[in-house]
């Protein structure tokens, strides 16, 4: 099978990568182009895969392409591809372009939406994905296979995407903002500025471990480290108090509604 990349930057360079090194296909049978000189040395570099500068040609014959350029220089790029192979796969890590509008540019349906975030770059994704009407089960299963190999992957209808995006997908930003307010409380407690980030960051990291390996629900968690009147509880008190929740219920819906408004002026 033949996977061609538009684009070779970061997020393109962590999937290549995931995909030469879990044995998804050798690195021979990708490719991928990009306009820049550096992001094509650092594809290279990283995966093993031939990057070039912008060539047709090598599109002609791919089995499955990965768009993975800005989604402001989308049209200009795809009108630069050739006619497609009737089977062939296009995949677009692409932020709010639709499957109507990759459609409509592409004159195919073959197409999966993702909606990867950007721990990807490090193994550790979480990305939502949407078929198009002609793309097959089988297709389904090479994107579930290709992004499974990064992290957590699961399917949802295209209009559930910008939940995912405002979920997962901004998802990091949150929990970047937790751990700054976490650490700067363990400033103000008296730790040192870098202990107060390394016990935070790695505190995190635990308790996402222990959800990971199936330790407990996170209610379960809490509860079992929670004993009555202890510190923990006076901690978690004070977010209940704060309406917690409700505070982070409001942030994805914020998020999926700025989501929701950028698609329809775009």
């Amino acid at each position: 099978m033949k996977l061609a990349f538009l684009g070779a930057g970061k997020m393109a360079t962590a999937i290549a990568a995931g995909i030469v090194r879990k044995g998804i296909l050798p690195a021979g049978d990708l490719c991928a182009c990009d306009v820049s000189p550096e992001a094509r040395a650092q594809f290279t570099a990283r995966t093993g895969v031939a990057c070039t500068d912008l060539d047709p040609a090598i599109y002609a014959d791919a089995d499955a392409i990965l768009l993975a350029v800005k989604p402001q220089k989308a049209a200009e790029a795809l009108a630069m591809l050739p006619k497609l192979k009737p089977d062939c796969l296009v995949v677009s890590i692409m932020a709010g372009v639709t499957l109507t509008r990759l459609a409509g540019w592409l004159g195919t349906e073959k197409l999966i939406r993702t909606m990867p975030n950007t721990p990807l770059m490090v193994g550790s994704g979480a990305t939502g994905f949407a078929c198009g009407a002609a793309a097959t089960a089988e297709d389904a299963a090479f994107v579930r296979q290709v992004f499974g190999a990064l992290g957590f992957v699961g399917e949802v209808p295209e209009e559930s995407l910008n939940a995912v995006t405002a979920l997962s997908g901004s998802g990091p930003a949150y929990v970047f903002e937790m751990i700054q307010a976490l650490a700067d409380a363990g400033v103000a407690v008296g730790l040192p500025a870098d202990l107060a980030l390394g016990l935070t960051v790695q505190t995190v990291a635990g308790a996402a471990e222990m959800l990971r390996q199936g330790l407990g629900t996170p209610d379960e968690l809490r509860i079992a480290v929670t004993s009555p009147g202890g510190t923990t509880a006076a901690g978690l008190a004070v977010m209940a108090d704060g309406e917690f929740r409700e505070l982070m219920r409001r942030v994805v819906l914020a998020a999926r509604d700025r989501g929701i408004e950028l698609g329809k002026n775009s």
